[in-house]
């Protein structure tokens, strides 16, 4: 009997595990729920503006943050874990977990950064008034819920629409990503 329990123990030793499930590493500054309720008491609601004069362009985005790193592989490695980058701080390998539908990637150039509020709707709620110095600071936002790392495809779906026509495919995270909208408008 012991002999086979030994037997099972070196056995169970020399299979792989398992890896882990992959934990969502989240954006900074998300507001709890009360949080959120006032902020959303707080916000001054207005009829959308136009898109006349948009441009991506003018929202600087994807600055150095340090060294080589921009603000996209910055988020990439604070969304990710075990990121491995190269000298010129593109992220290499790792893993990624995508809060919007669950998903859970390997290669970043599967994974996109979201801004929250996306810089089009951002301009046409009053961005297009902003100085270039505060739109650039808008679009790198990192120390607010503004940047996340998420599926690419569900990022390009999602656009520049806001949580009235649509939502992560994830119903869970639904509360989490209404907190983090409003805290970010």
């Amino acid at each position: 009997m012991k002999s086979t329990i030994i037997a099972v123990l070196a056995l169970a030793a020399l299979v792989p595990a398992a890896p882990a499930p992959l934990v969502a590493r989240t954006p900074p500054n998300i507001p709890s729920t009360s949080e959120a309720q006032n902020q959303l008491a707080g916000l001054r609601v207005a009829a959308q503006g136009p898109q006349t004069g948009y441009s991506r362009d003018l929202f600087p985005h994807w600055n150095t943050v340090s060294g080589a790193c921009n603000t996209r592989e910055t988020v990439l490695k604070r969304d990710g874990t075990s990121v491995v980058t190269d000298s010129a701080c593109a992220s290499v390998s790792g893993r990624w977990y995508s809060p919007f539908d669950g998903a859970t990637w390997s290669a970043a150039s599967d994974v996109d950064i979201d801004h929250m509020v996306p810089l089009s709707n951002a301009w046409k709620s009053g961005a297009a008034s902003w100085t270039t110095s505060r739109r650039t600071t808008f679009a790198n936002d990192l120390s607010n819920p503004q940047l996340i790392a998420v599926t690419d495809n569900v990022n390009q779906a999602k656009g520049d629409q806001g949580p009235e026509s649509w939502k992560p495919p994830l119903t869970s995270y639904w509360c989490t990503y209404a907190k983090m909208w409003i805290k970010v408008k």
